[in-house]
Order: C-alpha cells, then structure tokens, then sequence
C-alpha cells in the first residue's frame, strides 16, 4: 500500500489534524457527560453543540418552543408558542406553508408535508408536483412516526396514535390512530 503523505509539510499537517481531532473528542466527551448528567440522555454532535430553544428561534418559532438540531425544515414553516419538536422530523412548507399551533407534541420520526411527487413520477414527468398547505392545531399530539399527508388540517385538541398515516381532514378533540388513521372502534 503506497504512502500518501509525500512530503515534511504534509506530514506535519497530518499530525497536527490528528491533535485538533484529539482535542474535538475529548471535549465531545465532556459535553456527552454534562448532558447525560444534567438530562439523563445522550444525543448527536449537533445537539450536544446546540440548544433547542435556539434552534427554535433560529427558525422564528414562538416563544418556548424547542426542537432537536437534527430537524429538517423545508420552506415556509410556522410553529407556535410552547411547541416540542422531536428529533429526526421532517417538516415539510414548501408546498403552501406549514402551520403548526401551540403547545404541540411533534414526536419523534414524524413527518409533515405540504407536498408530494406522485402523479410527477407515475407520468414520467409529464405531470406536475402537486401542493397543499397543511395545517397543525393547538394542543395536539402527534405520536412517535406519524406521517401527515400534505393539504390535511388538524383541529385542536388531536391525539394521533404513533405511526399512524394522517391522509384527511381530523375535526378537533378526536383520538385517530392508524393506516390511513380513523377513529378507533
């Protein structure tokens, strides 16, 4: 196997690569035991470098809202006061904006669209991306993987049951659950 550092100075440039990644771990490691001792957790890079409420804000959130670093945010999102959003989420505005409302639980896994690319793939181009708005009430749960279909609205007050497939309208105080997500019973 041939040797590909050729010369002194990039020799020297290796070592001193290998020295800053020795210093960048070992303060991975302090910040690793201070969330673990102040959170009980342990998360990725981005989240032991960063807040959630910063990442929140950083996006104009409301106020007391938080979300993990890893969050992908696409487009024209609108996330209300007092909002957790959980780690590995997709939240999806750029079909006609996203809005989600207050005091939400957004779990982990789950995704929100305001777009899709179904009838573009089936006719091999020749039609267009369809896109709807969706809407988030107040107060509402959605469980651990729950996909929420563009163009749907959700009242106030939603339970959705983890992995659930939210493909239409859900008024207001409901519990649904499931593929495509109803009403239990």
């Amino acid at each position: 196997m041939a040797n590909l550092v050729t010369s002194e100075p990039e020799l020297k440039d290796v070592r001193e690569a290998d020295e800053w990644l020795m210093r960048v771990r070992r303060y991975l490691r302090v910040l690793t035991l201070r969330k673990q001792q102040q959170f009980n957790r342990r998360v990725s890079i981005g989240d032991l470098l960063s807040e959630r409420a910063d990442n929140a804000a950083a996006y104009g959130f409301g106020e007391g809202t938080t979300m993990y670093d890893n969050v992908l945010v696409l487009g024209d999102v609108r996330v209300g006061r007092h909002t957790w959003i959980g780690p590995g989420c997709i939240l999806d505005g750029s079909g006609g904006g996203l809005r989600i409302g207050d005091h939400c639980s957004i779990s982990a896994g789950v995704q929100i669209y305001t777009h899709h690319t179904v009838r573009r793939s089936v006719s091999m181009g020749l039609e267009p991306i369809d896109y709807a708005p969706t809407c988030i009430g107040d107060g509402v749960y959605l469980g651990p993987n729950v996909v929420v279909q563009m163009g749907v609205a959700i009242g106030d007050r939603v339970v959705v049951g983890a992995n659930s497939f939210v493909n239409r309208d859900v008024a207001a105080g409901l519990k649904v659950s499931g593929t495509p997500a109803r009403v239990p019973g």
